[in-house]
């Protein structure tokens, strides 16, 4: 089977910066998978996803970027995400005080109140009781994130970049947060790019890139790559104790 998704020798300067923060990544994220690229802050993991999405300031210095077997390295954020390439933010746009069905209709071309109502239905959320309460504070962390991620579902991406979608989120949300990625993942046959930290991901993760300092550092299974990141991080301890990542 051919890869969705390739990154081939990717080297990224971000603005401001004189060296590079990625540096000559290589990976592969395959249809219908979950890939988990780790690394501790600053490793660069966040800047490879702009630069997939086509963010101008993180147009990569050096490497190609090919979806679906077709060179997207210099077009543009527009023509990517008609291509189906979706990027949900670690810190979303808010738009307070307005319906969900309204925020969720917001990155859409049809209108239909059906697609948004099986959306919030695929997130664990009952359209009768979320379609018109309001995008405040009156929703719990928990409740906005399965809201954002349902905005995102809706457009039906091929693609589904997600930035550190567990920031910020206790830990029984976040391991409701994984089940939620797998679900999705099977009924919308999206591939799925999980930008994370936590170890917890392997619960979901079907293959993962650790990267280090820029560079690449494991590929392979989440245990195989936990490992190594336990290994780097001086945590031998915690390494022992890596459980074999669990399906759902």
């Amino acid at each position: 089977m051919k890869p969705l998704l390739e990154i081939v020798d990717l080297t990224i300067v971000p603005p401001g910066n004189s060296q590079p923060i990625v540096k000559s990544v290589s990976f592969q994220l395959q249809p219908r998978k979950i890939h988990a690229l780790m690394g501790p802050n600053g490793s660069g993991k966040s800047s490879i996803a702009y630069s997939i999405m086509g963010l101008s300031q993180y147009r990569p210095k050096r490497g190609r970027i090919i979806f679906q077997q077709e060179d997207i390295t210099h077009l543009t954020i527009t023509e990517r995400a008609k291509k189906g390439i979706t990027l949900a933010w670690q810190e979303p746009v808010r738009f307070e005080g307005i319906p969900v069905k309204d925020y969720i209709k917001a990155g859409l071309k049809m209108k239909n109140e059906e697609d948004i109502k099986k959306a919030l239905q695929l997130v664990g959320l009952a359209p009768e009781e979320y379609l018109e309460r309001k995008v405040d504070n009156s929703l719990s962390g928990g409740e906005r994130k399965r809201i954002e991620l349902a905005a995102v579902v809706a457009m039906r991406p091929k693609l589904l970049i997600l930035d550190e979608p567990d920031s910020g989120l206790d830990i029984v949300v976040y391991n409701e947060l994984y089940e939620l990625l797998d679900a999705i993942r099977n009924e919308t046959h999206s591939s799925i790019l999980l930008i994370t930290h936590r170890e917890e991901a392997g619960e979901v993760a079907d293959e993962g890139t650790l990267l280090w300092e820029g560079k690449v550092k494991a590929k392979g299974t989440f245990k195989e790559i936990m490992k190594k990141y336990c290994e780097l991080a001086g945590r031998k301890i915690k390494c022992q104790r890596i459980p074999c990542p669990t399906k759902y």
